[in-house]
């Protein structure tokens, strides 16, 4: 058997940088969300989505506020009570699939297993549901009372 030829050995030393790597190049910055970027009168329509369904649903003593002029948090806030814990949970799946049809998917809503107090979280309007007892125990309202409110119609 004649010997295999021996493979041929290449000497090519790879040449080390000392120049340090460009760090990559960093995407545009996207413009932060502010009441003025978002759609115009969307606050005021989800106001007036909830109260139609709050009076639909028979929800009693319906406040509405104006948080615009004294908090960031939202621009509207809205309490009203229930008289139970299930229509509570309904008025609040009445409010989220009339979000839904308007564009609104992210909707944050805190309490239906509880059904003492659901918060319900749009962004531009914070909706609070109570049972009687449980508003009367907090008074949520006071807090905003001298700041604008209004009782709706």
């Amino acid at each position: 058997m004649p010997p295999k030829p021996a493979a041929k050995k290449t000497s090519k030393a790879k040449s080390i940088s000392t120049k340090k790597p460009k760090p990559p190049a960093k995407a545009a910055a996207q413009p932060k969300k502010t009441r003025s970027a978002r759609i115009k009168g969307l606050p005021e329509k989800l106001l007036e989505t909830v109260l139609k369904i709050l009076a639909a649903r028979k929800a009693q003593d319906i406040i509405s506020l104006d948080l615009r002029p004294y908090s960031a948090i939202a621009d509207y806030m809205v309490i009203a009570s229930g008289g139970s814990g299930r229509q509570l949970a309904a008025i609040a799946h009445y409010i989220s699939e009339a979000f839904a049809k308007q564009g609104i998917k992210a909707l944050r809503i805190e309490g239906l297993t509880q059904g003492d107090w659901v918060l319900i979280d749009a962004g531009d309007i914070l909706i609070h549901l109570f049972r009687p007892e449980v508003r009367d125990y907090y008074r949520l309202e006071t807090i905003w009372q001298e700041k604008g409110s209004k009782t709706a119609p």
